[in-house]
């Protein structure tokens, strides 16, 4: 199982993501990738206060602030302003470690 950053780092070797990550997890995973569009499905895929807040990074790195502003209310978060790898970052430590 991953539970740290660098195994999930390490984990973007793959074809495809491990099969015991989260949903919201798997988006980061995909987006890493360079694939927004599988990003956006697994974030939409967890309907999870995580799900939410990637869905809401997801939404910025794309341009659409007042999209990203409606999922970061959603989550429960303040609306991110600082570089998205930062951003991606953050997120990827506080639900790894929340994983079980």
């Amino acid at each position: 199982m991953i539970r740290d950053i660098e195994s999930f780092r390490a984990s973007l070797q793959g074809d495809t993501p491990p099969p015991d990550l989260s949903d919201a997890l798997k988006a980061l995973w995909y987006d890493a990738r360079g694939d927004w569009n599988a990003a956006h499905r697994a974030a939409q895929d967890d309907d999870s206060l995580d799900g939410a807040w990637v869905h809401a990074y997801l939404h910025r790195k794309e341009g659409d602030l007042a999209n990203a502003g409606y999922w970061y209310r959603q989550a429960g978060r303040p609306v991110a302003s600082g570089p998205l790898d930062a951003e991606w970052l953050q997120i990827a430590r506080a639900l790894l470690a929340t994983e079980d």
